[in-house]
């Protein structure tokens, strides 16, 4: 997990390293959104690090995984309480999803569902 105040390409290429970092050796492909700073990373990604990438369709939140786990992060830290600061809630969502088994991420993303539209 990264935090930072702004998600700018030079936060999105830090984020990229450090996905390459923690899986080392693998073949990657990386599902995203349009956002700027992604499609501005794109070739730098796939030539740098040897990830590829691949945009989701537009206007088709349902599809990312990472949406759905958010929405249950933000439910669960954020839903019931006053914001302290931008700081102390990305903690506070992060924790939550690293005291998540595994099994627990992937099911509240929708990867487990017989639904999942990226299934093997």
């Amino acid at each position: 997990m990264l935090i930072t105040e702004d998600w700018n390409q030079d936060a999105h290429e830090a984020f990229l390293r450090l996905v390459r970092a923690h899986w080392r050796g693998w073949n990657l492909v990386v599902f995203e959104d349009r956002a700027t700073q992604q499609k501005a990373a794109r070739a730098w990604a796939r030539e740098c690090l040897k990830i590829e990438t691949r945009f989701l369709p537009r206007a088709t939140p349902e599809l990312n995984a990472m949406d759905h786990l958010w929405r249950h992060a933000k439910r669960a830290t954020l839903g019931d309480r006053a914001t302290q600061s931008i700081a102390v809630s990305a903690l506070a969502a992060c924790q939550y999803l690293i005291d998540l088994s595994p099994h627990d991420r992937l099911q509240k993303a929708g990867v487990l569902s017989g639904q999942f539209w990226l299934a093997l």
